[in-house]
């Protein structure tokens, strides 16, 4: 084993894997900065360049962004007190306030140290577990794999926000949507509508980026502001960042160890915590007067736990094919596209690539603390950006990212279809990680179901292990419940009848215009789902049945709380979006009609000549940057876009 880790410490340290890896880097950072897009549209941007990749390189890449996300999106929580993701929210409160006070250098340099610490501290506790996790990973067969895609599923419990019964029905949407295609068992094709782009299923790449990137995009556009509102001056205290760390050592490793430990509890990451840490280190301190208004110990705690969350949530993702995060979850997507199963294969077909994951871990890490403290003054200048400005390069991007899954026209509008979907969701607080959940495990599930029935019949789920997992996710479902009962149950004890009344109003239900549109739309899908599939064999229809079945236990759960709750009437206004989401479809015609490169540069000029109204030799220079970059790619990838009447005259 010593001999495996150390070949992947060779391989890390090639030129090939350190360039690649160096690029996941720098991209993660530029979407850490930007407040909004996050892990989950980060890696879906990455997600279509990993076909053809050599596998050792495609995971250094994505290594590269997951590590440095948290990292990066420090620049906006603390000079803008905006979190740049849902794991920074609590450096915000002391990161900001030092900012303010015209500490921001400090700050600064006391997060990005301690990020790569509790990053490096992370990677050890995860080589730690793979360690002991090996013996009990080997020894499950297909049933026990079978029960662990549906403990997977059930961690929408944790992540739908509260929401239970809509995260659950959007992971059943998920789970149908994912079964589009052909039957695994039998070879029968479903849910294809007859079109033939729909045969294979819809690309994970397109799914990603459609339920993710293009409704953040919209948002941001949306709101019509730039990343910064006002000028960020980063200050001094450089020196002081790092003695800080120093001073707070013991407190850093206890929140990167906690952190690591969170990290590994699937649905528990992300902004759980900072939350988590930021409370230890007030509960800890002798001092707490200082907490909130600039304490530096507010800054440390939350940063060292964030990036050793990365890697804890590595072991459920990679060992048991369990996503704990929605970037997990794509991230499980991506070891997929490049051939891996997550599992017993990890550690013992692919131990090498699991320590090479665990070593690019570390590496990037040490990278993006460096990048970040090297490039503070430019990056504090990139916030000041007008979105607008970005918006198309990005747009463009997207486009091109989906282009890739199966460079067909059919991946265009998926993505505008499936990007419908995800602002609807979005706008109505619909959970869209329980929906790429049930997307990502549909496969998994259905094949490991198939194969432990076929190889031991109906015994296979009577084996203790599958009890044992199956007792895990009745808790799963169960204690989110329970935690919820018990929180209102202390707070109608501990305060005021006035104050409960106004906490039980706003706790209600709410229902809105969109919720009833994907209401229908769920009804709909159900009724057509149900009709393509019942002339099918038993093994070809019982997946789709189970989707069916989940979507209406759940939407009917969801209707039935609705009715015995007194319900909250909500505006949901979308027009914005819907103007959005029209001229993304516009565009997707132009492509169609013109040509991909003719229509993406001419979008890019006109968007920034007539919306973001900068100056018309700016806007000429970053059109036409677009347009060498897609005839950069499409020269170095063999790429053929579409064509149209323009692109086929002007680029042969």
């Amino acid at each position: 084993m010593i001999d495996i880790l150390l070949s992947s410490l060779g391989q890390v340290f090639t030129l090939p894997h350190l360039l690649y890896m160096m690029l996941g880097v720098v991209i993660g950072l530029i979407v850490g900065i930007i407040p909004g897009l996050g892990g989950i549209a980060g890696m879906s941007l990455l997600l279509p360049f990993l076909y053809g990749m050599d596998t050792t390189i495609a995971l250094g890449m994505l290594m590269g962004l997951v590590a440095v996300i948290p990292t990066g999106d420090t620049f906006a929580s603390v000079l803008l007190g905006i979190p740049g993701s849902s794991a920074s929210q609590a450096t915000v409160l002391d990161g900001f306030a030092l900012a303010k006070r015209g500490q921001a250098a400090r700050a600064l340099s006391s997060a990005f140290l301690a990020s790569m610490i509790g990053g490096l501290i992370g990677a050890v506790i995860l080589t730690a577990f793979i360690l002991i996790a090996r013996p009990l990973v080997l020894s499950f067969s297909s049933s026990e794999l079978f029960m662990l895609t549906l403990l997977g599923l059930s961690m929408v419990a944790v992540l739908s926000s509260g929401d239970m019964f809509k995260g659950i029905a959007a992971c059943g949407l998920g789970l149908l949507v994912g079964g589009i295609g052909m039957a695994p068992a039998t070879g029968e094709f479903r849910l294809n509508l007859g079109i033939d782009y729909l045969y294979d299923g819809i690309p994970l790449v397109v799914i990603g980026l459609g339920i993710f990137a293009l409704p953040e995009i919209i948002d941001l556009l949306a709101k019509r502001g730039s990343i910064a509102n006002h000028p960020c001056e980063l200050g001094k205290g450089w020196k002081q960042g790092i003695r800080d760390v120093k001073q707070q050592r013991g407190l850093l490793a206890r929140c990167a160890a906690i952190g690591s430990l969170v990290g590994t509890v699937p649905g528990l990451a992300g902004s759980v915590v900072d939350w988590l840490t930021y409370g230890h280190a007030v509960q800890s301190a002798k001092d707490r007067s200082q907490f909130g208004k600039g304490d530096i110990r507010g800054v440390i705690a939350p940063e060292a736990a964030n990036n050793a969350t990365a890697c804890g949530a590595m072991v459920p993702t990679l060992l048991f094919g369990i996503p704990g995060s929605g970037t997990a979850a794509v991230f499980l997507g991506g070891l997929m596209l490049l051939g891996l199963q997550p599992g017993i294969g990890m550690i013992e077909t692919h131990l090498d690539l699991t320590y090479t994951i665990i070593w690019s871990l570390a590496l990037a890490n040490i990278l993006g603390a460096v990048l970040c403290l090297g490039l503070a003054g430019p990056v504090a200048s990139l916030t000041r950006i007008r979105f607008a400005i970005l918006a198309p390069l990005i747009t463009v991007l997207i486009l091109f990212a989906a282009f890739q899954a199966t460079r067909s026209a059919g991946d265009l509008l998926a993505l505008g279809l499936v990007g419908t979907l995800g602002v609807l969701f979005k706008r109505a607080g619909w959970s869209r990680p329980a929906f790429l959940i049930g997307f990502v495990l549909a496969a998994g599930a259905e094949t490991y179901f198939y194969q432990a029935y076929q190889f031991q019949g109906v015994g296979a789920f009577a084996r203790p292990g599958v009890a044992i997992i199956g007792l895990m996710i009745l808790a799963a479902f169960l204690l989110p419940w329970i935690k919820g009962l018990l929180q209102s149950r202390r707070q109608s004890q501990t305060s005021d009848l006035g104050a409960a009344v106004t906490r039980s109003k706003s706790s209600l239900p709410t229902l809105g215009a969109i919720d009833l549109l994907i209401f229908s739309g769920l009804l709909l899908i159900v009724i057509f789902a149900w009709f393509d599939t019942r002339e099918m064999t038993l093994l070809g229809r019982v997946f789709p049945v189970l989707a069916i079945g989940i979507i209406l236990v759940a939407g009917g759960a969801e209707i039935l709380r609705m009715c015995i709750r007194s319900v909250k009437w909500e505006t949901q206004p979308m027009r914005e979006e819907i103007v959005w989401l029209g001229g993304f479809f516009s565009l997707v015609g132009l492509v169609l009609t013109i040509g991909f490169i003719s229509s993406a540069t001419l979008f890019s000029l006109a968007f920034l000549l007539f919306f973001a109204k900068i100056k018309p030799w700016l806007a000429l220079g970053l059109a036409s940057g677009v347009c060498i970059f897609l005839l950069t790619m499409a020269h170095f990838m063999s790429l053929t876009y579409p064509s149209g009447i323009l692109d086929s005259w002007l680029f042969g």
